[in-house]
């Protein structure tokens, strides 16, 4: 029997409901994991600050490589263990840096990781934050040559075969902040994070994922328990060395030169909020035999349904329904047989 494979979906900094805040899709990747062979999804689902979870058959995937991966054009290699390297922005302050390089020395003691020696960007990266008109959030960076200078250094000179980026966000106390704190806002940092990964593995072809730099926020007793995992320190650094210590590597290659690589043609299902169908992962797997479920309750800021775009999808209410549809097509079952009114066969 093949091995039951699933992809799990949640845009980064669309305001998703579910998965829009600190690792809180994560139970729900958890599940999932529970009843597949092979779950594959990426750090904003599994990345929770100093929060996270050992899922041994999840693989964790950059957003620009899922997006590979889903049109077939790269495979996943699972690996044991990646030798991290990190990446501090030269703009990050001497005692904010200090804070992150003891996180990633404490994984290396309590978590076992194997990581190189860390490199400083020659220049501040200069992130600087946006939101468009749909309310997701995205941003710019001054600076992209010296972050991929410096990633070219860790990967020539320290081996490394997995990137974690640490750069300095701007500090903000905004309205927008305060909501999403209170559960019911954007991550206004998220989508400037998935440009700095989006850089490194367009250019690089290996796992990378980004922790922010910032200063401590002041407490704030109304903070919701979805964004409360990034109230917990100094830094967001530990989820994200975990997550890259055993990402999957990109395989550019033809399928059959590496063996017990993974291809978009083996995922039986893909699971996505239902307002955001129209990313390129979404988009590539309508055209294949993939099962793709979009998921009403988890509302986001996007507009973009299935149906306009001619994506064909099974619509669930929730994450609990979308796990029943999953547990009939690993039974081979044919899910509408669960429905009361089941009509005859007709004639052709």
């Amino acid at each position: 029997m093949s091995t039951f494979t699933v992809v799990l979906i949640v845009p980064t900094g669309v305001g998703a409901a579910i998965g829009g805040y600190a690792g809180d899709a994560l139970p729900v990747a958890k599940a999932i994991a529970e009843i597949s062979d092979r779950l594959i999804t990426h750090p904003n689902v599994l990345n929770g600050a100093q929060l996270y979870w050992p899922l041994e058959n999840t693989y964790y995937v950059e957003g620009y490589g899922l997006d590979r991966f889903a049109a077939n054009q790269w495979g996943l290699h699972p690996v044991r263990q990646n030798k991290v390297g990190l990446l501090l922005d030269r703009g990050i302050e001497p005692e904010l840096r200090l804070r992150h390089i003891q996180a990633a020395d404490a994984t290396r003691a309590t978590l076992g990781l194997n990581l190189t020696d860390y490199v400083i960007t020659d220049a501040p990266l200069e992130v600087e934050l946006r939101t468009a008109d749909s309310g997701a959030s995205w941003g710019t960076i001054g600076n992209s040559g010296s972050l991929l200078r410096a990633a070219e250094k860790l990967i020539t000179q320290g081996g490394a075969e997995a990137i974690a980026v640490v750069a300095r966000f701007p500090d903000d106390d905004s309205p927008e902040l305060q909501n999403y704190r209170h559960g019911a806002g954007v991550d206004h940092l998220a989508g400037a994070e998935a440009v700095i990964s989006h850089l490194i593995v367009r250019n690089f072809q290996i796992p990378a994922a980004h922790a922010p730099a910032l200063n401590p926020l002041p407490v704030d007793p109304e903070v919701s328990p979805r964004a409360a995992a990034e109230e917990l320190g100094y830094t967001f650094l530990p989820c994200v060395l975990v997550g890259l210590s055993r990402a999957p590597q990109f395989v550019t290659a033809p399928q059959s030169l590496i063996p017990d690589s993974i291809w978009a043609e083996s995922v039986d299902a893909a699971i996505v909020p239902y307002s955001a169908c129209g990313g390129s992962a979404i988009l590539s797997f309508s055209s294949s035999p993939t099962q793709i479920i979009a998921v009403t309750n988890n509302s986001t800021q996007l507009q973009v349904p299935p149906e306009p775009l001619g994506v064909k999808v099974t619509k669930v209410n929730s994450y609990l329904e979308a796990l029943g549809v999953l547990v009939a097509l690993r039974a081979g079952i044919n899910f509408p047989v669960f429905h009361p009114n089941l009509s005859s066969l007709r004639c052709l």
